[in-house]
């Protein structure tokens, strides 16, 4: 999916009235650190399509944008939402560094949970982390002070979730199962949150890991 290229007369469309953020790269054909980035925005721009808008801006094709918006070397990397900048970092910045940009703009579903909040929240005492992998998964590598529920058995053990020290807050690999499960409770009027990216977003963090003696 190549990323988009916008002009002045496009700008207020795609950017400013967008109801997606939008991560605007700010390049020129002549700037050889933007083609080395490319891969990347091209990757985050894949990664978070529905979520996220990611256009680029040809500095010297849209001079009067640059100069508005100060941009004073290429690439440099823009968030703008509901209209106006928010997040702005100039450089060669990978997919991760794209995202961190993003992130606290992104709509989130229901109950998500990112793993830095959820460090903070079990250092607080108010919820209790639950693992909902399968056992291998559990005795290898766990999030510190995790109980384990498998996922196929969340729906009949409600009544020991909510027995917990703390609110639970469910986890799998990548997010995708304990989510679902989250909203299938939400529907059914017992909402639980769920750790957004699961325990892999966990480890990305370099968030403690509680493993077996």
């Amino acid at each position: 999916m190549a990323v988009p290229e916008i002009n002045e007369q496009e700008f207020e469309r795609e950017v400013l009235r967008s109801e997606l953020p939008v991560l605007i790269d700010f390049t020129a054909t002549w700037c050889g650190p933007c083609k080395t980035v490319a891969p990347e925005v091209d990757a985050i721009a894949r990664e978070l399509e529905g979520k996220a808008k990611v256009v680029k801006v040809d500095i010297d094709r849209s001079k009067r944008i640059a100069t508005t918006l100060r941009i004073q070397a290429v690439p440099t990397f823009m968030v703008f939402h509901r209209g106006r900048p928010v997040a702005a970092e100039q450089g060669v910045l990978n997919r991760k560094q794209l995202r961190e940009l993003l992130d606290p703009f992104l709509p989130r579903a229901e109950g998500a949970i990112r793993a830095a909040e959820l460090a903070q929240l079990i250092r607080e005492g108010q919820v209790v982390p639950v693992d909902t992998r399968e056992t291998p998964a559990y005795g290898r590598a766990h999030i510190p002070g995790a109980v384990h529920i498998p996922i196929e058995e969340i729906e009949g053990r409600l009544a020991e979730l909510h027995m917990l020290a703390g609110a639970p807050v469910l986890y799998c690999r990548s997010g995708d199962k304990s989510k679902d499960v989250a909203a299938k409770l939400a529907e059914e009027g017992v909402p639980v949150a769920f750790l957004e990216g699961g325990f892999l977003s966990w480890e990305a963090e370099a968030l403690p890991i509680q493993r077996p003696d």
